[in-house]
């Protein structure tokens, strides 16, 4: 069970990062859209993130 929270723990972050990359270049990190903004970004990177995050979070307090 830890590796499990581990897992979505370094997701989280992993994805934060990616996030905080594609602000300064979206086209980096959105290659397969027809459109690549700093919105899209915020929205694809920030809700992995924080889905992963509320995932690793519900996981603790089952432990």
């Amino acid at each position: 069970m830890d590796n499990v929270c581990l897992f979505f723990l370094l997701m989280s972050l992993a994805s934060l990062m990616f996030m905080v990359a594609g602000l300064f270049k979206p086209w980096l990190l959105l290659w397969w859209e027809d459109v690549q903004n700093r919105r899209k970004v915020i929205k694809v990177y920030g809700s992995v993130a924080l889905l992963s995050y509320v995932v690793y979070l519900s996981l603790l307090l089952v432990n």
